[in-house]
């Protein structure tokens, strides 16, 4: 294996390690906000995702970096569908109906 590709591998653990110790310390209060303030992040997140599907050779990268959209597509649409529930709570009886 080349060494770039374990400077990656490395590189990509050390940042899921790093980004579950921050959300597990978050309130739990906070984490419906936090969701809905990213989306915008997560849209960023999918144009890179498509970026990096229409640049891969190779059947593993065009298998990763379809995972990478589809779980991409996934983070956009649950941060929607979140933030409309929330959003929903405060409606009126009246508004809602």
């Amino acid at each position: 294996m080349p060494q770039h590709l374990f400077v990656e591998l490395y590189i990509f653990v050390l940042a899921v390690f790093v980004g579950f110790q921050l959300i597990s310390k978050v309130p739990s209060v906070l984490h419906t906000p936090l969701m809905s303030a990213t989306n915008a992040i997560h849209g960023i997140v999918l144009v890179a995702a498509f970026t990096v599907a229409v640049s891969v050779h190779g059947t593993l990268g065009i298998v990763l970096s379809t995972g990478a959209v589809f779980l991409a597509t996934l983070n956009v649409v649950g941060g929607f569908v979140v933030t409309d529930r929330i959003l929903g709570m405060f409606r009126t009886r009246k508004a809602a109906e």
